[in-house]
């Protein structure tokens, strides 16, 4: 393990800086086609909203392979702005990347830091002013990004994270994976000192990570609303088993390690709103629902006979007659999604070795409730849509007593089951 993300040369470069008011992180890998427009734009909202402050831009590379680097030497920051290009030391991915901008955030004692993503191309200059001015100006600690989202874009936040964070810890925190965020120097030196740096948070565990610590903690959070995510989404049948693995991995292992707190959480509560949009549609994406139900049904298939000992009787019929289903009336309902997740979680619990074999059978549940939520939505504006993830969520608060009840219930069977198929 890595004591510091940061490289000699990294550090030497922030010593000669000294000290910043502000500092802006961008972690990226091979970002060669956006990265530009997120730091030219991150320089012009530094430059519109902190022209009277020191001002740094970070970037945190993971050794790009393409010419990420050499654009973002050629970029030109306003006047009186730093830049710092570094590449993180550590196990790959976001949260070493991130543990590097934390690092620096300390270092040059700021009084707000922003981390903002590499690929977002729908970014302005006043995403900058609505991240950073309620950590410099209200107080607040913790900055989550609220945005308008297409209804098939963050397919894990919006069937998982947002359900299982609204539920067990009482805030309704909508991106808690969001990848744009502000943070206090405390924050950040609070994430530094945790032991998780050679763990899957140091890949994509990070940002709910982040979150959880922040409402554990009971850091001052509210939101900012962004507008308009535009982005490099990905097809969740093609790009996002290993994100949902690490994510999965790190939600289970948090609720464990945060246990005697969630259990006492009832209902949830809003969070404060910075800023404020109108709705627009946001561009449409291509997403492929055959495969996603067909690696359902062959997961059900593969796995049948472990959901069986796994599930609730009347969950796993449930899942046995959607196997079946044609494309079009393929539904997983909201309360058997709810029973599915916690029941999941608490079979982790209990999981004595190997557990990656559980989040690994867990995956072709993901994409048939996925392709459920595609089937069920299909008809419906963006708009439409997130109001039904709202009242979905509520579902979730609902069923919480079923979690505590089996969470306590079924030790000794999970422990034998795990033992089984080790």
């Amino acid at each position: 393990m890595y004591k510091s993300a940061l490289r000699d040369y990294t550090r030497k470069r922030i010593e000669q800086i000294e000290k910043s008011d502000i500092l802006v992180g961008i972690p990226c890998y091979n970002s060669e086609k956006t990265i530009a427009h997120v730091i030219e734009t991150v320089s012009e909202g530094l430059h519109k909203h902190f022209n009277h402050m020191r001002n740094v831009v970070f970037i945190a590379d993971g050794g790009s392979t393409d010419d990420t680097r050499e654009v973002v030497k050629d970029v030109q920051l306003k006047p009186w702005q730093e830049k710092i290009v570094s590449i993180y030391r550590g196990p790959a991915g976001k949260g070493s990347a991130l543990r590097s901008i934390f690092e620096a955030a300390v270092w040059l004692d700021v009084k707000a830091c922003a981390v903002v993503d590499a690929d977002i191309r729908s970014i302005t200059s006043n995403w900058i002013k609505s991240l950073i001015e309620p950590v410099l100006e209200n107080g607040y600690q913790f900055v989550a990004p609220v945005y308008i989202r297409h209804k098939y874009d963050g397919t894990i936040t919006n069937n998982i994270v947002y359900y299982l964070i609204r539920a067990l810890y009482g805030k309704r925190i909508r991106q808690p994976i969001g990848g744009d965020f502000a943070f206090s120097k405390e924050v950040a030196d609070f994430y530094i000192s945790q032991p998780v740096w050679d763990t899957d948070v140091a890949r994509f565990g990070v940002d709910i990570w982040m979150t959880t610590e922040a409402i554990f903690n009971q850091f001052e959070i509210c939101q900012a609303c962004l507008g308009v995510k535009v982005h490099e989404a990905k097809d969740p049948a093609v790009h996002l088993g290993p994100m949902f693995r690490q994510v999965m991995w790190t939600l289970f292992s948090l609720m464990e390690e945060h246990e005697t707190y969630w259990k006492k959480i009832k209902n949830s509560v809003t969070v404060k709103n910075f800023g404020c949009y109108s709705f627009m549609e946001p561009e449409p994406i291509k997403i492929d629902l055959k495969r996603l139900i067909y690696y359902f049904k062959i997961g059900f298939k593969q796995f049948k006979s472990l959901w069986k000992e796994i599930l609730d009787p009347d969950t796993y019929e449930t899942i046995k007659t959607v196997s079946r289903l044609p494309i079009k009336k393929f539904h997983i309902p909201t309360e058997i999604w709810a029973r599915i997740l916690y029941e999941l979680a608490a079979t982790f619990h209990y999981w004595p070795i190997n557990r990656h074999n559980l989040i690994n059978i867990m995956e072709p549940l993901y994409y048939g409730r996925v392709a459920s939520f595609i089937v069920e939505t299909w008809s419906m504006s963006n708009q439409e849509a997130e109001e039904l993830v709202e009242k979905q969520a509520q579902i979730f608060e609902e069923q919480k007593e079923y979690l505590l009840k089996i969470w306590e219930t079924k030790k000794e069977k999970f422990r034998l089951l795990a033992n089984k198929i080790k």
